[in-house]
This record gives C-alpha cells, structure tokens and sequence, in this order.
C-alpha cells in the first residue's frame, strides 16, 4: 500500500496499486497519488474533485483542436460504426487510409511519394531509423548507418527513437543510446552562444560542429539527421536566425538523408502548417502524430521520398517481402478522425487563427520577462517557455535537487492551470490551437500567479544561495 494512503482517495490508491506512469517519479507518486482528469471541453479540463484547469500544454503537445469536439467524436462513431477495423497487409486497403495518405501528400511542403502509418511519433522516428539502414543497404551502402541526431532532442523512447532523443534521463539504465547513433550540439542561443556573438554567427559555429563530427566520424558512415524545427521537450529552443540553413548546406555536401521530426510541431502549431516551413528547415522526408488526430486516436506517420520508395521496391523484389509494419498500420477509426481533424483545420482557418493570436500570446509571455525568477522568454506561434534562473544577469540556474521547476509546475496546477517542466528550470507553454484570447489572458495571469508564489518559496528557502 502507498505511504499516507489514508490521505488517498480509493481512486488515488486503484491508480496506485495498477498503473505505471511515464515520466513520473514512481516512489513519490506512491506517496501523492494522481490528478485524475474526468472531463474536458474546448481548452479546459476538470479533475475528479471538480476543479477547473486551464490544459496549458494540450494534453502533451497534442489536443490541438481542445477537448470535446463533437464532429470528431461523430467522425469516429461512423468510422467504428462502418468499418471497425482493417490492416493494410498483403494487398489489403480501405479507402480512408488511401485518403489521408492523398491529403498528407497535398499538403507536405516537399515532395512526397508515399506514406507509411503507425501509432505514434515514438514509432514514427523508430520506422525512419529501420527505413534509412534498408535504404542504404539497398543501394550498395552498407557502412553509411550512423543517424546524427542533437542534444537535448526528444523523437520518442522506443529503443531506436529513444537513442535518437538527446535527454540523459531517456538514456540512463536503458543502455541507450545504440551505437549508431550520434548527437551533435543543441542550437540554444541563450544558454550557448560565445560573449558578442550574433546568432549568424552561432548558427555558423553549430554547422561547423557538426561537420567536424561528420569528418570525424566518416562522411561514408552518415545516413541520415533529424531535428525538430523546435525541440519540444528539450526546453521549446527556437533555432537561432541562419541555423537550418547553415547546417542544411553541410548536409548537402555529405548524402545525407535530412528528416524533419513534426510530431509537435506539425499542423498549425507554429503559426504555419508544419515547423520546417516556420523555421526554414529543408527535410526530404518528415515524420507526424499528436495533432494529426488532435489526440483523439493514437496515429502516427512518416513520409517516404521517390529515392527512399524506390530502395524499398527493390528490396521487395529481392527479399520477396517489405517485411515491416503494425497491425494498427492505417488503422481505419484512426485514419477517418484524422481526415476530419484535417477538414476542420481548412474549414476554420487555423493556422490563419494561430498567427492572428500568436502576437498576443508572444506579447503576454514577453512580460514574464520582468519577473525576479525568468531568466529568458521565448516563443513561436502558440508555444513558449518561461526558463528560470537564480541570477537573471549572470543566466546562473538553480541547483537542479531544489526543483524550482518543478514547484512552478505544480504552484501553477494550484492556480487551475495545467503546463509542464522540461528542460531543466523551464516552463513549457502549449495550449490547444482554438484557446481564446480572454483564455490565453487568463492563462498567464495564473501562470504569473504561480511564479509569485514560487518566488516567495525561494526567498524563504535561501535557494539563490545555493
């Protein structure tokens, strides 16, 4: 039984005595128990005591459209209702999976020859490891294996993608990272950036980095390296102005195969439809999940480039199978609530809704600036953090064993308003994409709250003095 259960709820304890909760601290969750989220509607949630949240980071990055949509919840319904199930193994199709597969096509800001469905991002950079290595064995290359992702990246916790994520707690005791993979410097200018130098000129610096790890390593043993136009989970870092196109050009210069990781940051969230576009980042192929669905469904993607197809047609023609997929691959009930999240994005204009607010949601956590904890502000489109710092002139953190982090994380729950730790001392932002302005307004004021009564506990505490 937990520690203090007679302060638990029998619901407290069920959750206790039954489940396992990614990214929680297992021995303390025995000991407070879980928020339990009953219901939702549009951007806010409530808990099984009744209280009232704002969800400020969209459930994880992902309920972009809020809770409650009905036309979704019908979307599946009829889907269920048709067509409850079918895989898309030996010759199978169903014709919503051929039209999702149309659509991601139209609106890629590249050229797409076919798509590949899974479950989820995790799966979706898994498939984009398996698929580079058959790729370059195909065409004759079987040494070019090694996949360079970045410090501080997150692409997932399988066991490729998780070596692809660039966070020691994803690494530590799993054995992890696979040798394959690389990780090269993360493009944080506020924490990295060299006394006087521009952001050009951090950008040129993280290319060179990056080719010198090429060379080092062996331009004939690089395969492939993905980013996130804007690394979620790592801290929300907006790459600096020059830097994808700086390390595109070394890229370019080393057969590289360059994959876009849009599971955040895909459809809308940066005020266009996908992050490469709002960064400037030019991937031949990119993988999607979370808001592709709103949530609704679990369902992941990654799209194949003409070259890529081509290698896996002549595999097939070799081996007699293309010997990989999932039994939720193009899941139909997945596939329809994706087509309909799709329509509603082009019927409601929400990505033009997106940058109509971004200016007041970048204005709001610019303010934030000015408070004695926050060291940096940041944002792009409806996406943020808040970095907090012992000593603002100096950027000097905390010491990480005080978690001021995560007591703003939680003095902000206290006020009704849901975000996120990562990255250290961050605080993510991330609301849904149909969150009103009197929302985004209250939002912050809860979130300002919650920084007051931090900074209240760190004076208390003495933990500048640490």
């Amino acid at each position: 039984m937990p520690d203090h259960a007679s302060s638990l709820s029998n619901l407290d304890v069920r959750d206790i005595e039954t489940l396992i909760h990614p990214y929680t601290n297992l021995s303390t969750h025995r000991r407070i128990g879980p928020v339990v989220l009953e219901t939702g509607k549009g951007a806010i949630v409530w808990d099984s005591e009744g209280r009232e949240y704002i969800e400020g980071l969209a459930g994880l990055w992902c309920t972009a459209l809020g809770y409650g949509n009905e036309e979704l919840v019908e979307a599946a319904r009829e889907q269920m209702a048709q067509l409850s199930f079918a895989h898309l193994f030996g010759h199978k199709s169903h014709d919503v999976a051929i039209a999702l597969a149309e659509k991601i096509k139209e609106i890629a800001p590249f050229p797409v020859s076919k798509v590949l469905f899974c479950s989820g991002g995790s799966e979706a950079n898994d498939q984009q490891v398996k698929l580079t290595w058959y790729y370059n064995n195909a065409r004759g290359k079987p040494e070019k294996k090694k996949i360079i992702s970045r410090h501080r990246a997150y692409h997932g916790v399988t066991v490729a993608s998780g070596s692809l994520t660039g966070l020691p707690v994803v690494h530590a005791d799993f054995d992890l990272p696979l040798p394959q993979v690389l990780h090269t410097a993360c493009p944080d200018y506020y924490r990295e950036a060299e006394e006087g130098e521009s952001e050009r000129e951090f950008s040129r610096r993280m290319a060179r980095e990056l080719e010198a790890l090429i060379e080092r390593e062996g331009p004939e043993t690089i395969a492939a390296f993905i980013a996130e136009p804007v690394m979620g989970a790592g801290g929300v870092i907006i790459p600096p102005e020059g830097y994808f196109e700086e390390i595109g050009k070394v890229l370019a210069r080393h057969d590289v195969r360059i994959i876009s990781d849009e599971v955040i940051t895909g459809f809308g969230r940066t005020g266009e439809m996908f992050g490469c576009q709002a960064t400037g980042f030019r991937p031949t192929s990119m993988s999607v999940a979370k808001a592709i669905t709103s949530a609704y469904v679990p369902l992941g993607a990654m799209t194949v480039e003409e070259d890529l197809y081509e290698a896996m047609l002549a595999e097939s023609e070799k081996i007699g199978i293309f010997g990989h997929g999932f039994t939720y691959t193009g899941h139909p009930v997945a596939c329809a609530v994706a087509l309909k999240t799709l329509e509603i994005f082009e019927r409601d204009n929400i990505v033009d809704e997106v940058k109509r607010k971004a200016p007041h949601f970048s204005r709001r956590i610019a303010r934030l600036a000015e408070h004695p904890l926050v060291g940096h502000v940041r944002s792009i489109g409806l996406m943020g953090a808040v970095e907090l710092v012992a000593d603002k002139k100096a950027k000097r953190l905390f010491d990480p064993k005080a978690g001021v982090g995560a007591h703003a994380m939680l003095a902000a729950q206290a006020h009704g308003l849901i975000t996120r730790n990562v990255g250290g001392d961050i605080i993510a932002l991330c609301p849904p994409l149909i969150i009103s302005d009197e929302e985004i307004d209250e939002m912050f004021d809860r979130l300002e709250r919650a920084l007051d009564d931090t900074e209240a506990w760190v004076q208390r505490e003495g933990l500048r003095d640490h």
